[in-house]
């Protein structure tokens, strides 16, 4: 029907650099709505997952975000939940979560400790906050049985909801408190008992580098280091340094040792890998290195993660696997946002501009009408 139309090949033709591109694929895409339903039309990523590295990130966006649909009911979009925040570290928590919202998720959770939770609610009353954690300080004169008490307890308090979330992210704000981290692992085992996506970033990634056993062979972990914390997976995982002349070929064995998880690794270039393939963004982007934008990135990748996994009960759906795409997408909506954020604010760009440029960027690339 879409060839009928002329639309499918008229899409082909288009390229992410075609300055009358963006005009053109709106109209054509409000066409194809029109013509097929509630859901926009699953172009082929021929080219957005050729055997080249570079994805065509633009087109993996147009796939994987869904259309708005009035018949859909609150949490068909995604509910996302963000496990960390404590007493120092606020706003890594607030960042990834209020990003999830803002791309477009339906709900927004985040797990913290009782410090952190009046902060979190401060910054917006979108988020659904839990206070459930607890660091050592507070429970510093217990025994050990009511220390193992107080962390069955907060394990008890996230398992009532885990069945409900669409995928997790572990590790903003999370510090490097024991108590906190031994709690976190458990949610993470939590998670992988109900098959739920989780993306690790922050000091989320400390805890994984010293305990690979937590995402080794599970398929629905990404993994989102920068710099510092890949440095440090490599070495405890290769054992050796970090090879930038062979940098993809040593981000695939590195995901393929850890038993094909996702590995985002931030960059100038973000490469992708889940052992068997590598992908980059490397589109747009930002001069401007504001703390934060990480924690964008991670909430980014849970929603569009989620998002890639509807698409599998989809016909048409593409074959490539969901958390790829889901962080080929959040890759490249960040760096657009990112870019557009800086054209308005140059150096005093922070990373709550971003976080607003996020939903005129995605509607650039997907316009809802």
């Amino acid at each position: 029907m879409l060839v009928r139309h002329g639309v499918i090949s008229t899409l082909g033709q288009l390229t992410s650099h075609s300055p009358s591109s963006s005009t053109v694929i709106r109209r054509q895409q409000f066409l194809v709505r029109t013509l097929c339903g509630s859901r926009t039309y699953l172009p082929k990523l021929t080219r957005a997952m050729s055997s080249t590295s570079e994805a065509d990130a633009e087109s993996v966006l147009r796939t994987v975000t869904p259309s708005l649909d009035p018949k859909r009911h609150k949490g068909q979009a995604g509910k996302i939940a963000v496990i960390g925040g404590c007493r120092e570290y606020t706003g890594a928590p607030y960042f990834a979560a209020i990003s999830a919202l803002k791309i477009g998720a339906d709900l927004s959770h985040v797990f913290c400790t009782k410090d952190a939770a009046p902060v979190i609610k401060s910054y917006s009353p979108e988020l659904i906050v839990h206070p459930v954690l607890e660091e050592s300080y507070t429970i510093s004169q217990f025994s050990e049985e009511e220390k193992r008490k107080v962390q069955d307890k907060v394990i008890g308090e996230v398992d009532k909801w885990m069945e409900r979330f669409d995928c997790l992210v572990i590790g903003p704000g999370l510090g490097r408190d024991p108590f906190l981290l031994e709690c976190a692992s458990k949610i993470m085992l939590l998670a992988k008992k109900f098959n739920v996506p989780f993306v690790v970033d922050g000091d989320g990634l400390f805890l994984v580098t010293n305990s690979i056993d937590l995402v080794n062979s599970y398929p629905l972990a990404v993994l989102t280091p920068n710099v510092n914390e890949y440095k440090r997976l490599v070495q405890r995982v290769l054992n050796c340094e970090v090879d930038e002349e062979n940098a993809e070929d040593q981000l695939r064995s590195l995901a393929k040792q850890i038993g094909g998880v996702t590995i985002l690794r931030k960059g100038k270039s973000d490469l992708i890998s889940n052992g068997e393939i590598v992908k980059s963004v490397s589109i747009y982007g930002s001069p401007r290195r504001c703390g934060g934008q990480g924690d964008i990135l991670s909430g980014g990748v849970a929603v569009f993660l989620s998002w890639a996994q509807q698409l599998k009960s989809d016909p048409e759906s593409p074959s490539e696997s969901p958390v790829i795409l889901g962080c080929i997408a959040a890759s490249g909506l960040l760096r657009k946002a990112a870019s557009l954020a800086f054209t308005k604010h140059k150096r005093s760009t922070l990373t709550s501009d971003i976080i607003e440029c996020l939903g005129e960027s995605l509607e650039e690339i997907c316009p809802a009408s």
